[in-house]
């Protein structure tokens, strides 16, 4: 069992943790994850260690909730416990002093791109950051990007803080203005991230995505994560889960991720009409 030390969110359906979990605390590095269930009978949730704390034997995650397990997770508060947390998994992100190294977010994607941007920059690099979302109040993490990074933007789809536009935007607003960028690391929804591979490709930008496909065990056993990388498959929870961004075939990835799409709906739909019904019994009850 891991105690939640803490719990709060940090925008719409989106809540961060700190949890309890001396031994992956010390071990962790930038970009690893794990595997969390919430009940013995809990499905397996992948997230990536957004940070830890060694000397207090805590890792902080980040979770959106979208589906019934996401959800579900998000229902906890501090004091509660979840019944595994696993890790550290994956490959620790590729760290070295590139020069200037551009972290790009996306949504929720800017709580896993915030740990490899500390470790770049502890790495010598000028560091950049970029952060999208679709509206400000989705915006996270904007605070402690600006407490590590050299330069920070955020850019809103619809305009209302930030820069008005796409991540893809202000990443090419950077490069036509003559910002030499030597690495670029884009985390967050598929199409996001293939639209940075393909304007950083003319460019010969070495470009890395974090990959978050559908997963059961974590180990390379189930198959479930398999993606096409080079034109040939890999399992991303222990070949990743980032890989070079040119050599992804996204649109396989995004056919896959769309395979178990009606079953997340109806999962979720239970999910709700259960949660509903224990909220009409407790009224009820209170009356």
């Amino acid at each position: 069992m891991y105690k939640i030390i803490s719990a709060d969110f940090l925008a719409p359906d989106i809540k961060r943790f700190i949890i309890s979990a001396p031994k992956i605390a010390r071990k962790r590095k930038a970009g690893q994850f794990v595997i969390v269930r919430t009940t013995e009978h809990g499905e397996r949730i992948p997230l990536t260690i957004a940070d830890s704390n060694s000397t207090e034997g805590t890792i902080t995650i980040i979770v959106q909730g979208i589906g019934k397990s996401t959800k579900e997770i998000n229902s906890f508060n501090s004091g509660d416990y979840f019944t595994d947390v696993v890790g550290p998994l994956g490959h620790p992100s590729h760290i070295e002093n590139f020069g200037t190294a551009v972290s790009i977010g996306g949504g929720v994607g800017a709580a896993i791109s915030f740990p490899t941007a500390v470790a770049l920059k502890e790495a010598g690099n000028h560091t950049i950051s970029i952060i999208g979302a679709k509206t400000k109040e989705l915006v996270i993490l904007e605070k402690e990007m600006r407490d590590v990074c050299d330069e920070v933007y955020v850019t809103t789809d619809d305009g209302s803080y930030g820069e008005h536009g796409f991540v893809t935007t202000k990443l090419k607003n950077l490069i036509d203005s003559g910002t030499k960028i030597d690495f670029i690391l884009a985390i967050g929804p598929l199409p996001m991230m293939r639209a940075v591979a393909e304007l950083t490709r003319p460019y010969g930008i070495k470009t890395v995505v974090s990959l978050n496909p559908v997963m059961v065990d974590g180990t390379g056993m189930c198959g479930g994560c398999r993606a096409t990388v080079d034109n040939k498959t890999v399992f991303v929870c222990v070949d990743g889960p980032e890989f070079d961004a040119h050599l992804v075939d996204f649109d396989t990835l995004m056919k896959r991720n769309n395979t178990y799409r009606d079953f997340e709906k109806t999962a979720l739909e239970h999910f709700s009409c259960h949660t509903h019904q224990m909220f009409d019994a407790a009224v009820k009850e209170q009356n």
